[in-house]
């Protein structure tokens, strides 16, 4: 009886998964952002988990916004930036090697890699985006297929049509993660008055970025 007891243990342990992904919350002076990390691209993923552990983005700016574009933040020079200060060229002394897929795209909420012009598409250590976006025909993701040579999916032709995103930027950014809540604060943000260089003319800071707690799930026999 013993035995089976503890066999019962063994299994109910083996059988404990998180219930969710790495997720992180990002508070800003607009409200609060969560996006979920995705697994199939680790990378990404396990850097950004690890500036978010580091109180990295702590300070830093979304300090380019377009409407119907996209915003982006992460400059670790914006955290003391003055008023009109050009940004954007702020970096870690490294990079991310790319992890661009056929399944990871650039939807209405999507979380990409900001890079600058590497030949082999690796990213910022620390510079993100979030995609808002725009809607899309058929006709014009056809003129965007014959152009890039890449072919969307029915389902990601479904969502460019009914949802936005930027199909333009697919193959050449990274894509590792999505907004889960908060879309209303990123449409918020990239609407805000900006200068010439897209800086927001206001500062819009990241407060605070941390990675979310994990949800156990267990299973039971």
């Amino acid at each position: 009886m013993k035995k089976i007891f503890l066999a019962a243990i063994a299994i109910f342990i083996a059988c404990t998964s998180f219930a969710q992904k790495n997720k992180i919350k990002i508070e800003t002076d607009m409200g609060t952002i969560v996006v979920m990390l995705y697994d199939n691209t680790p990378l990404n993923t396990d850097n950004m988990v690890k500036q978010a552990k580091d109180h990295f983005y702590d300070s830093a700016l979304f300090h380019r916004v377009i409407p119907q574009f996209m915003i982006q933040g992460g400059d670790p020079q914006s955290k003391q930036a003055k008023p009109g200060q050009m940004l954007g060229n702020g970096e870690l002394p490294y990079k991310i090697p790319a992890e661009i897929n056929d399944v990871d795209y650039h939807k209405r909420g999507a979380l990409g890699v900001a890079r600058d012009n590497t030949p082999d598409k690796s990213g910022s250590a620390c510079q993100f985006y979030i995609v808002v976006g725009k809607k899309f025909t058929d006709e014009e993701l056809d003129n965007m297929s014959k152009r890039s040579g890449r072919i969307y999916t029915p389902e990601q032709r479904e969502v460019y049509k009914t949802i936005g995103g930027t199909p333009h930027l697919d193959g050449n950014y990274t894509v590792f993660g999505e907004v889960l809540e908060g879309m209303d604060v990123a449409d918020k943000i990239s609407n805000a008055p900006r200068d010439a260089h897209d800086r927001p003319t206001n500062d819009i800071r990241m407060i605070k970025v941390r990675v979310m707690k994990k949800k156990k799930k267990f299973l039971f026999f």
